[in-house]
Order: structure tokens, then sequence, then C-alpha cells
């Protein structure tokens, strides 16, 4: 599955688009360094969600949870998760 994905992926990793539900698209951030756990297999974590018919990005709150819907700008090639900031660690921001 393909989508327009606006974030080039950071170097070493790659983005996958699979079916999460009829609706929704989760994509994957995939590492390709090999780790001792991973019995030499890419390691990959949940970047979020993807609406092709509404068009719209969603915080992940697990890889099995759709979360809250995030403008895109306020995401990062290494996931869609918004920092939670109090007032006074966003004054230093």
């Amino acid at each position: 599955m393909l989508i327009d994905f606006p974030h080039s992926a950071p170097e070493g990793y790659t983005y996958e688009y699979e079916e999460f539900n009829t609706r929704v698209v989760a994509i994957w951030l995939c590492h390709s360094h090999p780790y001792s756990y991973s019995d030499g297999r890419s390691v990959r974590s949940i970047w979020g969600f993807y609406s092709p018919k509404k068009q719209v990005y969603f915080a992940p709150i697990n890889a099995k949870t759709v979360g809250k819907e995030v403008k895109f700008s306020n995401t990062t090639p290494y996931t869609a998760m918004q920092l939670k900031q109090t007032p006074l660690t966003a004054a230093f921001v």
C-alpha cells in the first residue's frame, strides 16, 4: 500500500504502510540495523495512522490503538506523537 507521505525517512530508516482497518492505514518507521533480539529482521515502530478518506493523521496511543487527530505540521519524521509540555518546559523550547 502506498500513500503520498510528506516526510522523508531519516537516514537509515524506511517507512512501511499497511492497512490497519478499512478506514485507517498504519505507518511504520523501520530501521534495518541488526539488533541481537531481532534475529536479523528489520526493527519497526509505529509512526502513526492516516485516514485516506478524511486525509488526516492520528497520533498512536500504541501500535494497536489510534489516538487523537494531529496537525501534520506538528509531527516529526520519527513520530506523530505529540510532546506533552508544561508551560515552563514550553518556554525553553
